[in-house]
């Protein structure tokens, strides 16, 4: 399993022993070396966020972290800096090149935790636990998360924010919540995904001196911009048909804007063709709303889909001279049983790629196994893969890689986990990270428009994953555009459906 290039490695606990292992045994790179490099690099990044004066305080624990916190206390005080150095658990236990850089610190002895950190500080760094690192912190470990806490101050913290696991994000207990993380060689998924995110603040990466050329590589990416350069462009040869043809289905009493916005987002992020399917009672809505693309009227009940409306529906798809290239199942389609139905029997004979979204979810509560193959592309947010895995959105917040690989497996299709550090999980194991937008996709109906951008990429033949990150990060630097128009606050669903455009043009 390899990444593509449009996604930045980030390696976990166990491929970063294995990287540092290569480059110890087999490359010749003494241990102690990228432990200074490591401890150096720290103190530079040191100098960015704290005065040229006041004390800095260096938290050590016992593993080579602690080594690497003992290297930037000395190079700090070598630069005429104050520095403290409080050693959770005392100072017995140390071994390899952490008691090496012990020995060699200088300065004032390491004081123990009780000594508390000074009032005068004006930085803190966390060198307690390392990538390595998992678990509930226990003992003097959360004593000392507990006393960085409550400082309430800036705290950098050294390769990871204690208490986050670096290889998910996952915090089983108390976690340090970090101004910065300086981490080394790479950065970890940890740093990415919620809620280690939320503990990591501004991420920077230290090259310790590691060579090129490992070979480890890594299941979990960051997505890159350049993934947008996958998407076929338009030519002077193309035409509406050979730009994709998509078909968005849903609607419902009262619920006639999240398709609308389907509709509106595939066209304006490439689609050449969009047809909306509505149930019959609401289409005069749609005609009136949509001009810029087709209304297909299908048999309902009581303005829901119903199970009469599949045959005519899949017999469009099917198409008379060109066939539609993807359909996005479930804005607005609201939860009726009919619509629930309607649901089952559309995914038992589509024969084209399947965005299913929203409500077309929350047809397989509790039933995820039932949608194995059944689907190209799921997209929900936390409280809708909550209900398809059971155990609600608790359990998918404190877990959000896991869940969203169990559930790719599962149903044998591309899981996107929304949120800031949106997630899109392949049933391959591989998992790529949207590198954040902006708090401008907080509001209703920008999922819509996540469904019916996704629709789009599908159209244009490029596989389920590929597609799905092209549509993550095409909406995110939308919303980052509409953001720097309107500000965050005052953001809606459809000034991110205008600037898709504009992210392609550049």
């Amino acid at each position: 399993m390899s990444l593509p290039g449009w996604l930045a490695p980030l390696y976990d606990a166990p491929r970063m022993r294995a990287i540092d292992a290569w480059a110890i045994d087999r490359q010749g790179v003494p241990s102690i070396e990228l432990m200074e490099r490591a401890g150096a690099g720290l103190a530079d990044a040191v100098a960015s966020m704290a005065a040229e004066s006041g004390r800095i305080v260096v938290i050590a624990g016992k593993g080579n972290n602690a080594g690497d916190g003992f290297v930037a206390a000395r190079a700090l005080r070598s630069a005429g800096r104050v520095v403290d150095v409080l050693a959770a658990g005392g100072l017995s236990g140390f071994s390899g090149d952490a008691a090496t850089n012990l020995e060699r610190l200088g300065g004032a002895a390491p004081l123990p935790l009780e000594h508390g950190i000074a009032a005068d500080a004006v930085l803190v760094i966390d060198a307690l636990l390392g990538t390595g690192a998992s678990g509930a912190p226990r003992g003097e470990i959360l004593a000392a998360i507990e006393a960085i806490r409550a400082w309430g101050g800036p705290v950098l913290a050294a390769d990871v924010p204690s208490g986050v696991d670096a290889s998910s994000g996952e915090t089983e207990g108390l976690a340090v919540v970090a101004s910065a993380t300086a981490t080394f060689h790479a950065a970890k998924p940890g740093l990415w995904i919620n809620p280690g995110r939320g503990c990591a603040g501004a991420v920077s990466v230290i090259d310790i001196g590691i060579p090129e050329g490992s070979p480890v590589e890594a299941d979990v990416g960051l997505i890159e911009d350049s993934v947008l350069e996958q998407i076929p462009p338009r030519t002077t040869h193309s035409t509406k048909f050979t730009s994709g043809r998509v078909l968005i289905v849903g609607g419902s009493p009262g619920l006639t804007g999240a398709p609308s916005l389907a509709v509106l987002a595939a066209a304006r992020a490439g689609a050449g063709y969009v047809t909306a399917c509505v149930p019959a009672s609401l289409s005069l809505i749609f005609e009136t709303r949509l001009l810029e693309a087709m209304t297909l009227a299908l048999p309902e009940e009581n303005g829901f889909h119903a199970p009469a409306g599949v045959a005519p529906l899949l017999e469009a798809a099917a198409g008379r001279g060109s066939a539609f290239s993807a359909l996005a199942l479930g804005p607005g389609l609201g939860r009726g049983e009919s619509a629930a139905a309607f649901v089952r029997a559309v995914l038992e004979g589509a024969q084209l790629p399947v965005v299913l979204d929203a409500d077309g979810l929350n047809a397989f509560a509790g039933e995820i196994d039932s949608l194995r193959g059944r689907a190209a592309v799921l997209t929900p947010h936390e409280g809708e893969l909550g209900r398809l895995l059971g155990g609600g959105g608790g359990r998918i917040a404190a877990a959000r890689l896991r869940c969203a690989r169990e559930a790719a497996e599962r149903a044998q299709a591309v899981v996107v986990l929304k949120g800031d550090d949106t997630l899109v999980a392949d049933p391959d194991g591989r998992v790529a990270v949207n590198p954040g937008a902006t708090p401008a996709l907080a509001t209703a109906g920008t999922g819509d428009v996540l469904a019916g951008v996704t629709a789009a990429m599908l159209a244009k033949e490029l596989d389920p994953f590929t597609a799905a990150c092209a549509a993550v990060r095409l909406h995110a630097l939308a919303a980052i555009r509409a953001a720097a128009v309107h500000g965050a606050e005052g953001v809606i669903a459809s000034d991110v459906i205008a600037e898709l455009g504009a992210v392609r043009r550049r």
